[in-house]
C-alpha cells in the first residue's frame, strides 16, 4: 500500500513538471494560429455597451481607445467629462491610461466606434449625489457664478443651485464666486435634474464647537445701520445694534468697521437656521465700556461671561427645584410654565436681569 501512494505521488509531480514546461502538451493549436482564428472574425458592439480600454493617443480634441479585438475607438473631449475641459488630461487621461468606456456610437466616419466617459459618470456622481443626501453628509462646491435667486455651484461634478435664503447672512455673493463653500444637499431629483443644497444646513452642522455664553475672537466682516456680520472661525455671525453696548447707538456704522477685531460672547444658536447671534453688550464691566473703553471690555470679557454663565446655571438649577416642588405639591410644573414662558415673551429677558440667588 504505501509502495502505491509513493508511485502515485511521483507520477503526480512528473505530471506537475510537465504542465510547467510545456503548457500546450495535448493542444490541438498554437497561440498563433488561436490569434489567426480571432482575427477573421468581427466584434460587434452595441450603443450602451461598456468596454475597457487603453489610451494610446491624444489630441486636442480627444483621445484614440485602444479596446481590443484589433478595434479602435474614439473619446471625443466633449464625451471626457461631465462639465466643460480644455483637453483630456484635466480629467486624467493620458498615453497608457485604462478606463471603462460606454459606446454611445457606432462608427463614425473613421469606421471608429465613439466612446463616452461622461455618461457613465454622470450616472455615477447623481447615485453618489443620492447617498450623500441620505447620509445628511456634508459636501465642497466650487461657486461658478451668481444669479437673483442664488448660487450656482458643482458639487460632484454636477451643477447644483444654492438658493440665497440657505447662504449663510453675511456673505457677499459677488465675492464667492471660485470660492469653495461647504453645502449640505436639501433635494436630488434627477429625473428632474435638479440639485438644491444648502450652506446653513452645512455651517449648522459644523459650527465653532462652542455653547451658548462663551467668548470667542472674530473680524467685523461687513457693516449695516443696524447689525454687523463678525467671522469667527470662518463662520458668520450677526452683532445687532441692541447688543453693542448698553448705551444708545445711532448707527452701527458710527462704532465699528470692517476690519475690527472684536471678542464676542455667543448669544444663541438656531443649528436649524445656521444663525448665530453675538453680544460684546453683556461683556461690558459698566454701560457704556463698548464706547469708551472697550480695551478694558476685552480685557474683562472672559470674567464677565463666566459671571453671566454662573448666574443662568443659578437660574436654572432655582428652576428645577421649583419644578420639583410644585410636582410634590400638586402644581403644574415647568411644562405648563414654558409655554406661559413663551407666550408672555420672557424668552427676550435680558440675562443681566437675573439675580444671583443666594444660598440658604
Amino acid at each position: 500500500m504505501e509502495a502505491l501512494s509513493k508511485d502515485l505521488l511521483a507520477e503526480a509531480e512528473e505530471r506537475w513538471q510537465r504542465a510547467l514546461d510545456s503548457p500546450l502538451e495535448g493542444v490541438p493549436f498554437t497561440y498563433e494560429e488561436f490569434a489567426d482564428a480571432l482575427s477573421k472574425y468581427d466584434f460587434i458592439f452595441e450603443i450602451g455597451d461598456l468596454v475597457r480600454g487603453v489610451v494610446f493617443k491624444t489630441d486636442f480634441n480627444g483621445a484614440l481607445i485602444d479596446i481590443g479585438e484589433k478595434a479602435s475607438a474614439y473619446l471625443p473631449l466633449s464625451e471626457s467629462c461631465i462639465h466643460k475641459v480644455k483637453s483630456v488630461e484635466e480629467v486624467g487621461l493620458y498615453p497608457g491610461t485604462e478606463e471603462e468606456f460606454m459606446i454611445v456610437q457606432e462608427d463614425d466616419d473613421n469606421g471608429r466606434v465613439i466612446v463616452s466617459l461622461r455618461k457613465l459618470r454622470y450616472d455615477i456622481s447623481w447615485e453618489r449625489c443620492g447617498q450623500l443626501k441620505a447620509d445628511d453628509c456634508p459636501v465642497s462646491g466650487k461657486v461658478l457664478f451668481a444669479n437673483r435667486g442664488g448660487l450656482v455651484v458643482r458639487v460632484e461634478g454636477l451643477r447644483g443651485f444654492v438658493p440665497f435664503s440657505q447662504i449663510y447672512f453675511g456673505m457677499n455673493q459677488e465675492d464667492m464666486v471660485e470660492k469653495e463653500l461647504p453645502l449640505k444637499f436639501i433635494e436630488v431629483d434627477e429625473e428632474r435634474t435638479r440639485l438644491v443644497l444648502s450652506n446653513r444646513k452645512a455651517l449648522a452642522a459644523t459650527q465653532l464647537g462652542v455653547g451658548i455664553g462663551s467668548v470667542v475672537v472674530g473680524t467685523v466682516q461687513s457693516v449695516k445701520p443696524y447689525r454687523a456680520f463678525v467671522d469667527i472661525g470662518g463662520t458668520s455671525g450677526l452683532l445687532h445694534i441692541s447688543q453693542i453696548s448698553h448705551d444708545r447707538i445711532t448707527t452701527v456704522e458710527n462704532v465699528l468697521q470692517p476690519g475690527d477685531k472684536l471678542k464676542v460672547m455667543i448669544l444663541s444658536q438656531d443649528r436649524d437656521r445656521g444663525r448665530i447671534s453675538l453680544s460684546t453688550k453683556k461683556l461690558e464691566p459698566t454701560p457704556g465700556d463698548m464706547l469708551r473703553n472697550r480695551a478694558l471690555v476685552y480685557e474683562k470679557a472672559d470674567e464677565m461671561a463666566k459671571t453671566i454663565r454662573q448666574r443662568v446655571a443659578q437660574a436654572e438649577a432655582a428652576a428645577r427645584a421649583e419644578e420639583l416642588r410644585l410636582q410634590n405639591g400638586g402644581g403644574f410644573g415647568l411644562g405648563n410654565l414654558a409655554a406661559l414662558v413663551d407666550e408672555l415673551g420672557f424668552n427676550e429677558l435680558d440675562l443681566d436681569d437675573i439675580p444671583p440667588v443666594e444660598e440658604d
